[in-house]
């Protein structure tokens, strides 16, 4: 068994998929275990001394002018727990509760929260054997972070709540029970460690900036299959044209065109036609999806950052003996990122379903109407557009940023929040249609190399065709298509059209 070690400092995105995919198991780093040690030694010697500290000896939100007696800060914690319980809507997947949970350990592996060495083992456990609490994916504005939904993580920890375990859902103490891990009697200060972060939001961003590395690799597949059957140029594609413009990703995705339509005889055929120029959604396929790439890169890079930080509240520093409060559980920056991201699927989408058009219409394309002989009787892939054209409208709707948005808080207390995980969730959905839309142009430009029998497609494209028709065939009259289309999604998101490139012409950008 392979692990993964979390020491709060140099997870990567790679490794967390690891985690969130494969089943790696982990573990906490010996460095994190002795700063773990040593903040919540520190927030022991603080209660001993009767300070008064927020979260630890006060209530919350609006409520931290709020003492708590010695005798009552157990209670406390499980108050915090029961009352920030209030996610609705349904569950978050097995594979975002994993990445919560990796991205919860990590935070507190930090040494910064004051959470005891035995709490942090317990959900390490619960990680390992595969004992996931159910949370509610809607209920967090996004500061204090995800307080809704990790409450409900929490809660199985001291036998509350619901989990997930091996197919069924169980009570929080049935799901402890079964597998051995011992309740966990939460201390002062640890139900806010608990619940105060931005892992549900991080978690979900890093999934799908993971799955978007994919799906602009694959669009670009998707726009060399189009170009070469559109009977397009590559001129637009020279090297000199992206290096005087050095956006880097245009010059990535140009690079990836090139090498995708490489030695192809569709293209060759024509080189010498009368065609000026191409039509934009053709042309500029590289500084669109060069623009969405760079937009990914930046998304990529926060929630890296993210991932590695401590978004507690307050922060124990063991190293100066301070307790200082602070507002790192501020979801603005996955807020700011994943809208940024958002809009850039959106345009992936956006510019792949005017593709579609080119290839369907027979007026713009030169090909068959809706790819399809025997037009008329035959429908080909008229609707299969118009899925593609609701899919890019409803993109448009969530493409709206919910960053721009706030509603004050726990009495104005928290009277700005970052909406964070809504952007996270929007996010998530526009990548997923997105996947859908471009799936889609995959379908029809394979139905129209279909057509150029006796022409061999580019290096890549060719190679991405032969996987499609290995489970896709060639459509002779109608059919039902939302079969062939969750086909092809399934092809897609699994990155078996981009595998099935790279191996034959080397790694895509």
């Amino acid at each position: 068994m392979e692990y993964i070690i979390l020491n709060g400092e140099n997870l990567s995105l790679d490794q967390f998929i690891k985690g969130v995919r494969n089943g790696n198991h982990i573990l906490l780093g010996e460095d994190a275990k002795k700063r773990v040690i040593n903040a919540r030694r520190m927030i022991a010697d603080a209660l001993n001394s009767k300070r008064i500290i927020y979260g630890l000896t006060t209530g919350f939100g609006a409520l931290s002018d709020v003492v708590i007696s010695e005798e009552q800060t157990k209670l406390l914690q499980k108050n915090i727990l029961m009352s920030h319980a209030a996610g609705i809507g349904n569950y978050l997947d097995v594979e975002t509760t994993r990445g919560v949970l990796i991205l919860k350990v990590n935070n507190l592996a930090k040494g910064y929260s004051g959470i005891k060495s035995d709490t942090l083992k317990t959900l390490i456990e619960l990680f390992n054997k595969g004992v996931y609490p159910l949370m509610p994916e809607k209920g967090s504005v996004g500061a204090s972070g995800d307080l809704a939904p990790l409450a409900h993580l929490a809660l199985v920890l001291i036998g509350q709540g619901k989990a997930f375990y091996n197919g069924d859902i169980l009570n929080g103490k049935d799901a402890m029970e079964s597998t051995g891990i011992n309740l966990v009697n939460l201390d002062a200060g640890e139900g806010l460690a608990l619940i105060n972060g931005t892992q549900v939001m991080t978690a979900i961003g890093a999934i799908t900036v993971y799955d978007a590395m994919n799906l602009l690799k694959t669009a670009d597949i998707a726009a060399g299959m189009s170009l070469e059957v559109l009977l397009a140029s590559n001129i637009e594609l020279d090297k000199k044209i992206h290096e005087v413009r050095p956006h880097p990703g245009q010059i990535i995705s140009a690079d990836n065109l090139r090498r995708i339509t490489q030695n192809s005889e569709i293209v060759s055929s024509h080189k010498d036609c009368s065609r000026i120029q191409d039509a934009y959604s053709i042309r500029c396929s590289p500084q669109v999806h060069g623009a969405s790439l760079d937009a990914l890169h930046y998304a990529k890079r926060v929630i890296e950052i993210e991932m590695n930080s401590a978004t507690d509240n307050p922060l124990v520093f063991s190293e100066t003996n301070q307790i200082i409060s602070g507002g790192n559980f501020h979801g603005q920056p996955i807020a700011l990122a994943l809208d940024f991201l958002t809009i850039a699927l959106s345009e992936i989408a956006n510019i792949s379903e005017r593709r579609i058009e080119r290839l369907i219409n027979p007026q713009l394309s030169g090909l068959p109407a809706f790819l399809i002989k025997d037009v008329g009787l035959n429908s080909g892939f008229m609707i299969a557009q118009y899925t593609a054209a609701a899919l890019v409208s409803e993109n448009k709707v969530l493409a709206h940023p919910a960053s721009v948005d706030s509603i004050p808080t726990s009495a104005n207390k928290e009277d700005h929040v970052s909406m964070g995980t809504i952007s996270a969730r929007k996010c998530r959905e526009v990548l997923k249609n997105a996947e859908f839309v471009i799936s889609i142009e995959l379908l029809c430009a394979a139905q129209a190399i279909d057509l150029f029998t006796n022409l061999k497609a580019g290096a890549g494209t060719v190679e991405a065709y032969k996987l499609i028709r290995k489970h896709i065939s060639h459509m002779e009259e109608d059919r039902v298509l939302s079969d062939d289309i969750n086909t092809m999604y399934k092809l897609v998101h699994e990155g078996k059209i981009r595998d099935a490139v790279e191996n034959k012409i080397g790694q895509l950008n």
